[in-house]
């Protein structure tokens, strides 16, 4: 029983995980004694976090770090290619880097929409698929993508940024029919408000804090820690028969509409 709650010699490739959701998703892992492969745009806020980690938790983790802009098709194709040439195993593919800009829908450049969906939806689709040969030869693996509520619902984040949310959530339940004959499991954790460097604009504006608490029935926003337990949850052998679903946590701000 105690073998399905572990994450001890899995390999995990987070993106995005030196700050918020994803920072917090790579402390948990390593609590759970994950080899981690940790992405961001920042090499030295990788090797920081990785310091972090070894103070935290003394174990046999491997650490590697990765420095790429994943809104580049050139930093995914190298990404790629150093999982499968160096590391040349790999369990676990937490999708979590993702950006935004919020402003009117009528106020986009068609540049700021192709950052926001290349770096949300297009990094997850195009890593999924270079990475699927590898991840095959696990047969238990495990892809969770970091989605949004902005997704399901709106909740005025911004129309690119949304889409982006929406078309991963999809992406999230065709593959884990197209790919569950692999032995390959995906899911979806979508997100409410987070505390997280990305939602510090609105979340510290006293007015706009207050519609959110006013609708969320816990009455209160996440903390990054509560989102990666879920997805350390749906890494393990303990979730293995869950996939192709879209989890919510939001504190049961999407339940309530009165």
């Amino acid at each position: 029983m105690k073998n399905r709650w572990t994450l001890a010699n899995k390999f995990a490739l987070i993106t995005g995980a030196t700050k918020g959701i994803g920072r917090a998703i790579a402390k948990e892992f390593a609590a759970f004694d994950s080899n981690l492969i940790l992405v961001s745009r920042n090499f030295s806020e990788i090797e920081s976090l990785i310091m972090e980690l070894k103070d935290l938790y003394s174990n046999n983790t491997q650490y590697h770090a990765f420095q790429a802009d994943l809104s580049s098709a050139l930093d995914r194709a190298k990404l790629s290619s150093f999982i499968s040439d160096q590391i040349k195993s790999l369990d676990i593919l937490v999708n979590n880097v993702g950006t935004n800009i919020r402003k009117q829908t009528i106020d986009f450049s068609s540049d700021e929409f192709d950052f926001i969906i290349n770096t949300n939806l297009k990094s997850a689709f195009e890593l999924s698929k270079s990475l699927f040969p590898i991840l095959k030869l696990s047969n238990s693996a495990s892809i969770i993508n970091i989605g949004s509520i902005a997704g399901e619902s709106v909740v005025l984040t911004g129309a690119p940024y949304a889409a982006s949310k929406a078309g991963l959530a999809h992406l999230s339940e065709y593959l884990a029919v197209e790919w569950a004959q692999y032995g390959i499991r995906v899911n979806c954790v979508e997100p409410w408000y987070i505390h997280t460097p990305l939602t510090d604009s609105v979340i510290n504006n006293p007015e706009k804090l207050s519609k959110i608490i006013e609708r969320t029935p816990m009455g209160r926003v996440g903390y990054p820690e509560e989102i990666a337990s879920l997805v350390a949850f749906l890494a393990m052998p303990a979730s293995s028969y869950i996939s192709g679903q879209c989890i919510i946590a939001d504190g049961a701000a999407n339940k309530y509409i009165f």
